[in-house]
């Protein structure tokens, strides 16, 4: 422990933080703390960062318990001995963030901690019973009116939001149909989607719909039984219940909860 150092490399206002030698995770706290404090404080530096090893879970918590913030990951950079490579993480604390107290700790758990994405979709059907489905630009399936939520938006003033910019209507939603936990696909992480009723409406008024040129290529109002043939199998075992008019308030992965 004696070799242990830890060093801030200043470029203008900004300090890049480094350690060298073998410590314990309690001196090291203590260590990386105590430099990065010195350096915002001390020394007026605006800003702090360090790229560890994703492996390294000592580093980790020393710079979370710092008060570090994860900035990202940079993917295969550290060697790992043994011909292959490890991500780093890039940690970074700004000397205008909160680092002290609950609201310290918890804006550095929110960078760290696990995030989903949030989806709002809406179900509406036409007087015969059809299912309007949209056909976008980047991709083969077809799906319900929405899209993503945005960060600080409900799912349901999202789904609002992504029915007026892709069909160009306001339309009030309530309470959901069903909300579903989606699995990773096509290179998406995991997402939760809400599903709301968008009631009925006449056919005729697709004519009617604003059509963002970049994004959506068409609508198409579907006969239930031919939705499995444009959409995905997971959209398709959702549709088919709420077609059928049973209630799912919770399923993962377009499917019901089933205990064994």
């Amino acid at each position: 422990m004696a070799d242990f150092r830890v060093v801030v490399n200043a470029t203008d206002d900004i300090g890049t933080l480094e350690w060298k030698g073998v410590v314990d995770q309690e001196r090291l706290d203590r260590a990386v703390s105590l430099a990065a404090d010195d350096a915002l404080i001390g020394q007026g530096l605006r800003r702090v960062e360090a790229s560890v090893p994703a492996s390294d879970r000592m580093a980790r918590w020393a710079l979370q318990r710092a008060g570090f913030r994860c900035e990202g990951r940079r993917r295969q950079v550290v060697p790992d001995g043994n011909g292959g490579f490890h991500d780093a993480v890039l940690y970074a604390r700004l000397i205008s963030d909160q680092v002290y107290g609950p609201v310290g700790f918890t804006a550095v758990m929110d960078t760290v901690m696990a995030t989903h994405r949030i989806i709002g979709h809406v179900f509406i059907r036409d007087e015969q019973g059809r299912v309007l489905l949209v056909q976008t630009t980047y991709k083969k399936d077809w799906e319900l009116p929405g899209g993503i939520v945005e960060a600080g938006e409900t799912p349901r003033r999202g789904a609002e939001r992504e029915l007026l910019e892709e069909l160009g209507l306001t339309i009030p939603l309530d309470q959901p149909l069903v909300v579903d936990w989606m699995p990773p696909y096509l290179g998406w992480g995991d997402a939760v989607e809400f599903i709301f009723d968008g009631g009925r409406l006449d056919s005729s008024i697709t004519s009617a719909f604003t059509r963002p040129a970049t994004e959506i290529a068409g609508y198409h109002w579907v006969a239930p039984e031919e939705i499995p043939g444009h959409v995905t199998a997971l959209s398709a075992r959702r549709l088919e219940a709420l077609v059928a008019g049973i209630p799912r308030r919770y399923t993962e992965n377009g499917s019901p909860i089933e205990h064994h």
